[in-house]
């Protein structure tokens, strides 16, 4: 671990799914770098350098996707963050899983502190997987889940390390307050769990719905690279009635700024993206979740939204009734702000740790 000079900066790597052009880890990221102590310096991975740039002015970044780089960069820290999201998982790839573990065994190796900050746990479909996550777990200075159910697989590994859980972390990002509108937006993703007779019910309730509310429909693809293709694909298999196609219009999300100015004016946000739902709620507009995960039905839960799980069949009826029942009884601003305070242990833990750790290097 790098030792100080009087009155030098401590360094610590931000290590998360950043410069991905996903805005929901844009603002987890944003997020993190507002709740580092000033006595601390960030070096962040991420792919698109630039992009990470415009988050965290005067941040030094390392290629995310090279995992020598990565390894290099451990040794100019004296502090690791694991940051955001669910990043030791191995339900997208087991080569993702693989990446973490490395970063976090040579973090151990080199006598780095570990924090883990904001983050879910799982799944874990191997069993090779859950062995060996909860072998690196056992090495970590500090953990902030970011819902029970990751909270409670780590007691039920008796992790001895300090633990605390609390709402998303992106609960606590900045929003305005939402002005009101006529936009339907809708923040769709690929999704297994829905084969083409359960993307017919859902856009055929979609296209009843904007039809009575005389909606426009905004199409936002909050992960470019994910979501951006998705209307493509549907249109592709003639699956988009006449009427929802006439009344869409297709929009990439590019910064939180725009997403927002978004959010704030439309009449209602169905999300199954989980940062869209909490950015969409956070303003105050109108929201609905469509679960393809359970992070985004816990999330719903908290915050008292409507949602279903897209694991069972959908009915129109069901739907459209659920969704104007959300535009005239958006969450409460009580609520959200009590979501706000919840999500605020993440801050507390990660600053009592890295000030403890600036402590013992000065």
């Amino acid at each position: 671990m790098v030792a100080l000079r009087d009155a030098e900066k401590a360094k610590v790597l931000l290590c998360g799914y950043y410069g991905e052009h996903n805005l929901g880890d844009d603002a987890l990221l944003q997020v993190l770098i507002s709740q580092l102590p000033n006595a601390w310096d960030p070096l962040i991975t991420a792919r698109d350098h630039q992009a990470a740039a415009e988050l965290a002015p005067g941040a030094s970044f390392v290629d995310r996707r090279s995992l020598s780089e990565t390894l290099r960069a451990l040794k100019q820290v004296n502090a690791l963050v694991l940051g955001g999201g669910s990043l030791l998982q191995d339900g997208t790839s087991f080569k993702s899983l693989l990446y973490y573990l490395i970063v976090l065994w040579c973090a151990r190796w080199n006598r780095i502190p570990i924090i883990l900050w904001g983050q879910g746990l799982g799944p874990l479909q191997r069993k090779w997987s859950r062995w060996c996550v909860q072998a690196t777990l056992s090495g970590i200075r500090a953990v902030s889940w970011r819902d029970p159910v990751s909270f409670h697989q780590a007691q039920r590994w008796r992790l001895s390390m300090p633990m605390v859980m609390g709402p998303d972390p992106v609960w606590c990002h900045p929003a305005p307050r939402w002005s009101g509108g006529q936009d339907l937006i809708l923040c769709l993703r690929p999704t297994p769990l829905l084969n083409t007779q359960g993307w017919q019910t859902l856009l055929r309730a979609l296209e009843h719905f904007s039809a009575q509310s005389g909606s426009k429909v905004i199409w936002l693809a909050f992960h470019g690279d994910q979501d951006a293709a998705l209307w493509n694909d549907l249109d592709q298999q003639r699956l988009i009635p006449a009427g929802l196609r006439e009344r869409s219009l297709q929009r990439r999300a590019e910064s939180l700024e725009q997403v927002h100015g978004l959010f704030g004016k439309a009449s209602l946000v169905i999300a199954m993206r989980l940062h869209a739902l909490i950015l969409a709620a956070t303003t105050g507009c109108p929201t609905a979740a469509l679960s393809y995960d359970p992070k985004v039905k816990a999330a719903a839960q908290l915050a008292n939204l409507p949602w279903l799980n897209l694991e069972h069949p959908l009915a129109i009826q069901e739907m459209t009734s659920q969704w104007h029942e959300a535009r005239r009884h958006p969450a409460s601003s009580s609520s959200i702000q009590q979501l706000r305070d919840s999500a605020d242990v993440h801050r507390t833990l990660l600053q009592e740790h890295l000030q403890a750790i600036h402590q013992r290097l000065a």
